[in-house]
């Protein structure tokens, strides 16, 4: 099990790589020292589960969690704070442990990891917005702002208030995140709803959407029945 420690206090990222180090199944793939960090190397490494600290400078844990790449890690909060604990939890995390982390606690959040194929996931609560880590710099989205979405195998184009952002999520998991709010359209692309002027028909039973920005996007027509339904009850 490949992990990536995130924590910005240096002491603290050295003793969690010493607790791990003692347990034969983890791989320690990497340490980040913040939140737009982790981004990034979650991105490079792929690893299967963030030992993610909550407070740190700038981007905080629950940031991180709400903006991890496709294939998702699992995480595995480690702070000193008790109070974020449902918070972490309706990130979908694993487990939340409280500095200092004990040797045996440590193995319980493990064996919790190496399990969790076999346990049901729960619901993610839908982001408020999402951290993009593109081009050296990490951009705070509100999803509010979000227009369209736009997928090119496994990055998605990030399209907001005049903004294309590139983010190593695949669609289907993007928009699994992001709730109601957001509507497939077309095998690469997804709208939010409330930014949906007006429907263009086209041949064959496709469509282009025109949204209030001006940008027109495609819907086809294996996803115009669905499209029109959303919009009608977003409406």
């Amino acid at each position: 099990m490949r992990v990536l420690i995130v924590d910005d206090e240096a002491p603290a990222r050295a003793r969690l790589r010493r607790l791990l180090a003692a347990l034969p199944q983890v791989e320690v793939a990497g340490e980040a020292s913040d939140g737009a960090m982790a981004l990034q190397m979650a991105a490079q490494l792929n690893p299967d589960a963030l030992f993610l600290d909550v407070q740190m400078p700038e981007v905080g844990g629950l940031d991180v969690a709400a903006s991890l790449p496709d294939p998702r890690p699992v995480v595995v909060f480690v702070t000193a704070y008790d109070q974020y604990a449902l918070q972490a939890f309706e990130a979908d995390a694993i487990d939340y442990l409280l500095k200092p982390v004990e040797p045996e606690r440590l193995a319980r959040a493990v064996a919790k990891l190496q399990a969790r194929e076999a346990l049901p996931r729960a619901a993610a609560a839908v982001p408020a917005q999402l951290l993009i880590a593109d081009r050296g710099r990490t951009h705070v989205v509100p999803c509010r702002d979000i227009d369209w979405l736009e997928a090119a195998d496994n990055y998605v184009t990030v399209h907001a208030g005049g903004r294309a952002l590139l983010m190593r999520r695949t669609l289907a998991g993007l928009l699994a995140d992001l709730g109601e709010a957001f509507v497939r359209t077309h095998r690469s692309a997804a709208v939010a709803l409330a930014q949906v002027a007006e429907v263009l028909p086209r041949d064959k039973g496709d469509a282009t959407l025109r949204l209030r920005g001006g940008a027109e996007v495609p819907c086809s027509r294996q996803y115009r029945t669905e499209v029109m339904s959303r919009l009608q009850r977003h409406g």
